[in-house]
């Protein structure tokens, strides 16, 4: 790209200049300064945006020296990243920094520092734990440092499930404002995050997401994360999602029909009823109207049939499934 950028270097220092001034906003000056260049930053950052989603990592890191040191410290500054806009812009920026495919150490290094930033942006770990001043901050405003966790997160979850939605909805066209690849991205990024409840409809968002690209547009890391995650109940996302997840990605529907019969023959039962619960909580017989799901569930439990030499728990659990499948295709077809 050439140098006279949308997003000259003299606006980086001066920008840079004033995120070190402002340091964490502890001060009533300093607050009073951010509320008055707020609107001038956040068009700063949109800028910084459109640059930066033509670029590369490397090329960006090259071209403006500066922009890991500013989008740093304003990530850290509460008055800053207290703003839904201002966060937002400050998580695209991110995304378009990271490289879904690294290259060489200068990209491997700037992932490691980008996950760290946008685990603090969406995580409460680094919220009051060593941050006396954002605590007093908090409390000076009337919150608690949960408050606004939450209300945080939630702007920041509600923001990335509308730039997501928007970008599947435009489709091919050139209006789409997120590409594949920044999707990829900020599924990794939701990977240390998935059993937060308020990420619940970026996950949903995400696994009902499908680009244009021939390949899958989900990380796999985030793929298998979710799948574990459902498998040992630690998140509940909508049925659709789930069917969604096991069509997209064979290894996590493999897994948890494995995962199935084994807690199955693992467990005493004391009655039929319970196996008839767990195999129905798992969502398998559901989704196995789909015949890409059917197949591979049909293939698992022929393999264990053939292996276990047919042992009545085997069977059972067999003739549950069967039953509930046809349930389900039953009301399917109401």
């Amino acid at each position: 790209m050439a140098q006279d950028s949308t997003v000259p270097k003299l606006n980086f220092r001066f920008w840079l200049d004033k995120a070190i001034e402002w340091g964490q906003a502890t001060t009533r000056e300093s607050q009073n300064d951010v509320c008055l260049h707020l609107p001038q930053l956040q068009e700063f950052l949109h800028q910084i945006y459109e640059t930066l989603r033509h670029m590369n990592t490397s090329v960006a890191i090259q071209q403006f020296p500066l922009i890991g040191q500013l989008l740093g410290r304003l990530c850290w500054n509460p008055f800053v990243i207290g703003y839904d806009e201002s966060q937002k812009a400050l998580m695209w920026c991110l995304c378009c920094l990271y490289s879904s495919e690294p290259q060489n150490p200068v990209e491997l290094k700037a992932n490691s520092w980008i996950r760290s930033l946008l685990c603090h942006l969406l995580s409460s770990s680094n919220w009051g734990s060593n941050e006396a001043e954002t605590s007093t901050l908090l409390s000076t405003l009337g919150y608690t440092s949960a408050d606004y966790y939450c209300h945080l997160v939630k702007n920041m979850v509600i923001s990335l499930v509308a730039e997501v939605r928007e970008n599947q909805f435009h489709g091919l066209t050139v209006q789409g404002r997120v590409s594949t690849s920044r999707v990829n991205a900020l599924s990794l990024f939701c990977v240390p995050l998935i059993t937060l409840p308020d990420l619940t409809p970026l996950l949903e968002t995400l696994l009902l997401y499908h680009g244009a690209a021939p390949k899958e547009v989900l990380s796999s890391e985030f793929l298998d994360a979710v799948n574990e995650a459902f498998l040992k109940k630690k998140i509940s996302p909508p049925e659709s999602a789930t069917f969604s997840l096991w069509l997209r990605h064979l290894p996590s529907l493999e897994k948890a029909t494995l995962y199935l019969l084994d807690h199955l023959i693992s467990i005493q039962w004391n009655a039929l009823e319970e196996v008839v619960s767990v195999i129905k909580d798992s969502l398998l017989p559901q989704a196995a109207n789909h015949p890409a799901v059917f197949r591979i569930v049909d293939e698992i439990f022929k393999n264990a049939l053939l292996q276990t030499g047919g042992t009545p728990e085997v069977i059972t659990i067999m003739q549950v499934f069967i039953q509930l499948f046809l349930q389900a295709r039953q009301n399917e077809d109401k």
